[in-house]
């Protein structure tokens, strides 16, 4: 595969108000190099793997945590088997110390298989552990999730959310493309996913040109970022990013918020009936739906409802909570009452 040229920007000592006001705002992703170096975590792997999990297992409360493990054939990549029918690993469970110790036991196999603790929301399974390592840049109201495993690739997908994401153990390289890049990345089925975003279909090591011709145009557009423990990045809302875990024993703690006008309602939601219910019209039916939607939800330059009495604009003004509320009922029973 064709490396991509363009690093990530890095910004040093930012603060929080400048990531609030300057750099979420500009949507395009940042790498903060030892914004994190100072936590306990990562001072704990910078003597050594063996004492990183020593800490972390100082808080487990022995509850069973989501793990993945495939086979060595499938060297780290969790994806789907050749038909698509399945994913070529398997879910479990198991305690968080065990799967340390696994880690650990199993970090000199010459061909091992791959394992990853999924998502650990450090607040139920970790009490105390966020406490002793908090991000500099965020509202405590945002807590943070816990990801180990060893020499794992997450295929490139896109989240419907803000992400800070600060390795603390083990060297990660994140590979990002803008949300414009969908379409050059080839989504997989939205219905049975690796993890529950959309994923790329491209195997990033030996893409096939053949069956993907708009891939290299993806890496044109792609920036790169190989961080050390201690580093942080910001991936923005829908863009793109693969990750590639280096090291036997890897350890990443990330952040996910929305904006609030997305606790309304969810956008791939619409995205999934739109497809259903516009992409298959005529053409010049769906030129008409485009202007549309252009019109009332992608200009910003003016807002439908001005020309209405405020009392009267209804979903072109201001929502109350109650009115939200209203309309997300008044569109389910319009969705069952299309059966």
């Amino acid at each position: 595969m064709t490396e991509p040229s363009k690093t990530i920007p890095e910004i040093d000592n930012v603060t929080p108000a400048q990531f609030h006001e300057e750099i979420i705002p500009a949507g395009k992703p940042v790498v903060f190099r030892g914004l994190v170096a100072d936590w306990p975590v990562v001072r704990a792997h910078q003597e050594s793997p063996q004492a990183m999990c020593a800490y972390l297992q100082r808080f487990d409360r022995g509850r069973p945590i989501t793990t993945a493990m495939g086979p060595p054939g499938i060297k780290g990549r969790f994806f789907y088997q050749d038909d698509l029918s399945a994913l070529n690993f398997r879910m479990g469970q198991a305690r968080l110390s065990v799967s340390l110790d696994y880690l650990l036991d199993h970090a000199g196999d010459p061909a091992p298989a791959a394992y990853a603790v999924q998502s650990v929301t450090m607040r139920d399974n970790m009490p105390g552990c966020e406490a002793e390592n908090r991000n500099p840049l965020l509202d405590p109201a945002i807590g943070p999730r816990l990801w180990i495993g060893n020499r794992v690739t997450i295929a490139a997908h896109y989240d419907p959310s803000e992400n800070i994401a600060c390795v603390v153990g083990g060297r990660r390289r994140f590979t990002v493309f803008p949300p414009d890049q969908v379409g050059n990345l080839y989504s997989g089925p939205f219905e049975l996913t690796p993890a529950g975003p959309t994923i790329s279909m491209v195997d990033f090591d030996n893409p096939d040109l053949e069956k993907f011709p708009r891939f290299p145009d993806a890496m044109a557009q792609a920036m790169y970022a190989d961080l050390e423990p201690g580093d942080a990045i910001y991936v923005p809302y829908l863009w793109w990013h693969h990750v590639r875990s280096k090291d036997p024993v890897s350890a990443l703690v990330n952040y996910w918020w929305e904006a609030p006008a997305q606790k309304r309602g969810h956008p791939r939601d619409v995205l999934i009936h739109a497809r259903m219910a516009i992409r298959d019209l005529p053409a010049h039916q769906r030129a008409a739906w485009k202007a549309m939607f252009e019109h009332y939800v992608f200009d910003e330059d003016t807002q439908p409802g001005d020309h209405l009495p405020a009392a009267r604009r209804g979903v072109l003004g201001d929502l109350s909570p109650d009115q939200v509320r209203h309309l997300r009922k008044s569109l389910a029973q319009a969705l069952i009452s299309r059966d």
